[in-house]
C-alpha cells in the first residue's frame, strides 16, 4: 500500500509542527499548516489573523445559540446575533474539513491537527501520527517560543482542552485515544529523531 497522506496530531508544546514539517521535507511532500491557515483565509476572505483566533476551536455555547436563532427566525432574549456572513469557528472548521479531504484527494501531503486524524480515519491510505513530549520539554519550549504569554503550564494544559474539545465535539472521537492513530512517538527523542521514527514507519507499513 503507498500512503496518500499523513495526518499529525500534537500535544501543544511538544514541537509536533516542526517534526509534520521535517517529515514532509523528506517525503517531498505538501505541509498544511500555516498553508492551510492561508487557503482558509483566501476562501472566506478574511485575514490569516483571524482565522488562527478560531482555529481548532469550538463556538462559544451563546454564539451557537445565537446562529440557531438566526436561521430560524430568532428566538426572544438572545443578545448578539450572527449573520452567514460572520467568520466563526463553525465556518472555520468547515472551510478546514473541505481542504483538508481536496489535499486528500490530491495525495502527498502532511496535515497538521484540524482534526485530520477524524476526518480521514476511514482512508485506508492515510497514516495517522501523534506526537507528544516529556512535560518539562513542553514548557521549555513554550517559553522560549511565547516568551510573554505569562504561565506557559497553564497555556499547554488550556491550549491541550480546547484541541480536545474541538475533536470531541466535532468528531466525537477522544484526542488522546491511541486507537485513532497507528503511530504515537516522543519527540523528547530530538524532532529530527522523531521524523525519521515516522517516515521509517510509514516505509514499513508500505511494504508488508
Amino acid at each position: 500500500m503507498r500512503y496518500r497522506a499523513l495526518t499529525v496530531a500534537r500535544e501543544y508544546g511538544s514541537g509536533g509542527a516542526a517534526v509534520a514539517k521535517i517529515v514532509a521535507a523528506r517525503l517531498g511532500w505538501r505541509l498544511l499548516d500555516n498553508a492551510l491557515v492561508q487557503e482558509i483565509a483566501r476562501a472566506a476572505q478574511v485575514s490569516p489573523e483571524l482565522v488562527r483566533q478560531f482555529d481548532e476551536k469550538v463556538d462559544s455555547w451563546l454564539h451557537r445559540v445565537s446562529r440557531v436563532a438566526l436561521w430560524q427566525g430568532g428566538i426572544e432574549g438572545v443578545a448578539g446575533p450572527v449573520g452567514s456572513n460572520v467568520f466563526d469557528a463553525e465556518t472555520e472548521a468547515q472551510l478546514a474539513g473541505d481542504l483538508i479531504r481536496e489535499a486528500y484527494a490530491q495525495g502527498q501531503c502532511v496535515i497538521v491537527g484540524r482534526a485530520g486524524q477524524c476526518l480521514l480515519q476511514d482512508k485506508a491510505d492515510v497514516f495517522h501520527a501523534f506526537v507528544y513530549a516529556p512535560w518539562e520539554q513542553r514548557v521549555k519550549r513554550i517559553q522560549q517560543r511565547v516568551p510573554d504569554c505569562g504561565d506557559a503550564s497553564a497555556e499547554i494544559v488550556n491550549t491541550d482542552k480546547v484541541r480536545a474539545q474541538y475533536v470531541k465535539e466535532r468528531f466525537d472521537c477522544v484526542w488522546s485515544d491511541p486507537h485513532l492513530y497507528d503511530l504515537m512517538v516522543s519527540s523528547g527523542l530530538g524532532v529530527e529523531e522523531a521524523a525519521s521514527v515516522i517516515v521509517q514507519a510509514m516505509s514499513f507499513e508500505e511494504h508488508q
